[in-house]
């Protein structure tokens, strides 16, 4: 499971996409920006859904198709990676307080706070 996230440290953070996000069994569901299913331009017609368990923090993408991916939320820089390993997610900073995920051909831009590296003293 490779993942790319140029010099900065990422820290997920997943703040209200959309004006009024859903409530599906228990966990929030909002709105974000995707190109998936062969598209080319990003939408916001796709969903991230957060759940706690026992893997911790999973993200459910989900697409308007009825695709979806399935992301675990790290605590050590990476940002996420793919629940299966099936594909490597690949996280790329976005300059607007977001992540680029590319998981094949699929791309997702979810909220994110980007933190600097900074040498240990």
């Amino acid at each position: 499971m490779s993942m790319r996230t140029s010099s900065a440290l990422v820290c997920l953070v997943l703040a209200a996409c959309g004006d009024r996000p859903d409530e599906v069994d228990g966990a929030r569901e909002e709105k974000i920006s995707c190109a998936v299913d062969g598209e080319a331009d990003f939408a916001q017609v796709c969903t991230v859904r957060r759940d706690v368990g026992g893997r911790g923090v999973t993200l459910t993408l989900s697409a308007p198709s009825g695709g979806f991916r399935r992301l675990v939320v790290t605590h050590d820089g990476r940002g996420v990676v793919a629940a299966d390993g099936a594909e490597p997610a690949i996280v790329t900073p976005v300059t607007d307080g977001s992540i680029e995920i590319a998981l094949g051909s699929d791309r997702y831009r979810i909220p994110a706070t980007i933190k600097s590296r900074e040498p240990r003293q």
